[in-house]
């Protein structure tokens, strides 16, 4: 069974446990080849990448600060948009 994403509980979390402006960490797992778009998202910030252990996979670590928990959602929705990614 997969769970679904409700968005508006995790915008009223983020807004409760959260003071805005906030540095936020970013995960994503991507198929190999695709850890360009996800850096695309967000193109002035460091993204930390590893590579699974079969290269098949790589995880991509990216900082950044947010200005609000709509521009959290917002990169989320961008990261959607990535063929074969998951979102931590």
């Amino acid at each position: 069974m997969k769970d679904t994403f409700n968005r508006t509980a995790f915008k009223e979390k983020l807004e409760a446990q959260t003071s805005f402006p906030t540095l936020y960490m970013f995960k994503f797992i991507v198929p190999s080849g695709k850890e360009n778009e996800i850096g695309a998202i967000l193109p002035n910030n460091k993204m930390t990448l590893k590579t699974s252990s079969n290269g098949t996979y790589v995880s991509a670590t990216i900082r950044a600060m947010m200005p609000s928990s709509d521009a959290i959602l917002a990169v989320y929705d961008k990261a959607a948009e990535v063929e074969g990614v998951i979102s931590l």
